[in-house]
Protein backbone atom coordinates (compact mmCIF):
# COMPACT_ATOMS: atom_id res chain seq x y z
CA UNK A 1 0.00 0.00 0.00
CA UNK A 2 0.89 3.72 -0.26
CA UNK A 3 2.67 5.36 2.20
CA UNK A 4 4.06 8.85 2.65
CA UNK A 5 6.17 9.16 6.37
CA UNK A 6 7.40 12.96 6.44
CA UNK A 7 10.35 13.49 9.33
CA UNK A 8 12.32 16.33 10.43
CA UNK A 9 9.93 18.85 12.00
CA UNK A 10 10.98 20.43 15.58
CA UNK A 11 11.33 23.95 16.92
CA UNK A 12 13.00 26.82 15.51
CA UNK A 13 13.91 30.41 16.32
CA UNK A 14 12.83 32.93 13.35
CA UNK A 15 15.24 33.39 11.15
CA UNK A 16 16.66 29.67 11.38
CA UNK A 17 16.05 26.57 9.10
CA UNK A 18 14.99 22.93 9.08
CA UNK A 19 14.97 20.67 6.30
CA UNK A 20 11.83 18.18 6.12
CA UNK A 21 11.44 14.94 4.03
CA UNK A 22 9.15 12.64 3.04
CA UNK A 23 10.01 9.07 2.48
CA UNK A 24 7.78 7.32 0.14
CA UNK A 25 6.93 3.45 -0.56
CA UNK A 26 4.65 0.91 -1.50
CA UNK A 27 4.45 2.39 -5.59
CA UNK A 28 6.79 3.73 -8.57
CA UNK A 29 8.37 7.28 -6.65
CA UNK A 30 8.99 8.69 -9.89
CA UNK A 31 5.90 8.47 -11.59
CA UNK A 32 4.45 11.05 -9.47
CA UNK A 33 4.23 14.76 -8.64
CA UNK A 34 4.49 15.12 -5.23
CA UNK A 35 3.73 18.27 -2.90
CA UNK A 36 3.76 19.65 0.43
CA UNK A 37 0.89 21.38 2.00
CA UNK A 38 0.87 22.93 6.03
CA UNK A 39 -1.82 23.42 8.46
CA UNK A 40 -1.03 25.90 10.92
CA UNK A 41 -3.23 26.16 14.13
CA UNK A 42 -6.87 27.06 13.88
CA UNK A 43 -6.39 27.51 9.70
CA UNK A 44 -7.55 25.34 6.62
CA UNK A 45 -4.57 23.03 5.04
CA UNK A 46 -3.05 25.21 2.76
CA UNK A 47 -0.65 24.17 -0.47
CA UNK A 48 3.51 25.68 0.25
CA UNK A 49 5.06 23.88 -2.82
CA UNK A 50 5.12 21.10 -5.62
CA UNK A 51 7.22 19.32 -7.75
CA UNK A 52 6.50 18.03 -11.17
CA UNK A 53 7.30 13.88 -11.84
CA UNK A 54 10.24 14.67 -13.70
CA UNK A 55 12.06 17.06 -10.70
CA UNK A 56 11.83 19.19 -13.69
CA UNK A 57 9.65 22.46 -12.73
CA UNK A 58 8.46 23.59 -9.50
CA UNK A 59 5.81 25.20 -7.81
CA UNK A 60 5.82 27.30 -4.74
CA UNK A 61 2.85 29.91 -2.70
CA UNK A 62 3.79 33.62 -2.62
CA UNK A 63 3.99 33.11 1.19
CA UNK A 64 7.02 30.89 0.94
CA UNK A 65 8.81 31.89 -2.28
CA UNK A 66 12.55 32.80 -1.92
CA UNK A 67 12.26 30.98 1.41
CA UNK A 68 11.51 27.41 0.80
CA UNK A 69 13.04 24.82 -1.64
CA UNK A 70 11.23 21.83 -2.97
CA UNK A 71 12.84 18.25 -4.53
CA UNK A 72 13.03 15.15 -4.73
CA UNK A 73 15.94 12.03 -4.87
CA UNK A 74 14.60 9.52 -6.79
CA UNK A 75 17.18 7.11 -6.24
CA UNK A 76 16.23 6.95 -2.33
CA UNK A 77 12.04 7.63 -2.38
CA UNK A 78 12.29 10.66 -0.66
CA UNK A 79 11.21 14.07 -1.42
CA UNK A 80 12.38 17.18 0.60
CA UNK A 81 11.25 20.52 2.15
CA UNK A 82 14.20 23.23 2.49
CA UNK A 83 12.73 25.84 4.77
CA UNK A 84 15.19 28.86 5.68
CA UNK A 85 14.64 32.16 7.18
CA UNK A 86 11.56 30.89 9.00
CA UNK A 87 9.22 33.15 10.31
CA UNK A 88 6.27 32.72 13.20
CA UNK A 89 3.42 32.32 10.62
CA UNK A 90 5.41 29.30 8.73
CA UNK A 91 4.16 27.47 12.35
CA UNK A 92 2.24 24.76 11.47
CA UNK A 93 1.63 21.15 10.18
CA UNK A 94 3.68 20.34 7.47
CA UNK A 95 2.23 17.14 5.28
CA UNK A 96 3.50 15.65 1.85
CA UNK A 97 1.47 14.33 -0.54
CA UNK A 98 1.43 12.49 -3.81
CA UNK A 99 -0.89 13.36 -6.73
CA UNK A 100 -0.84 15.84 -9.55
CA UNK A 101 1.48 18.94 -10.09
CA UNK A 102 -1.30 21.21 -8.43
CA UNK A 103 -1.57 23.79 -6.17
CA UNK A 104 -5.12 22.14 -5.04
CA UNK A 105 -5.20 19.78 -2.10
CA UNK A 106 -8.00 17.74 -3.84
CA UNK A 107 -5.55 16.82 -6.56
CA UNK A 108 -3.67 14.68 -3.84
CA UNK A 109 -4.97 11.32 -3.03
CA UNK A 110 -2.50 10.15 -0.41
CA UNK A 111 -1.07 11.75 2.24
CA UNK A 112 1.17 11.41 4.92
CA UNK A 113 0.53 11.78 8.53
CA UNK A 114 2.42 14.76 9.29
CA UNK A 115 5.31 16.45 11.02
CA UNK A 116 5.03 19.55 13.14
CA UNK A 117 6.94 22.84 12.91
CA UNK A 118 7.11 25.73 15.41
CA UNK A 119 8.91 29.08 14.89
CA UNK A 120 9.19 30.83 17.73
CA UNK A 121 9.99 35.12 17.38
Amino acid sequence: QVQLVESGGGSVQAGGSLRLSCAGSGYIFNNYAMGWFRQPPGKEREFVAAITWTGGATYYADSVKGRFTISRDDAKNTLYLQMTDLKSEDTAVYYCARGRYSGSAKDYEYWGQGTQVTVSS
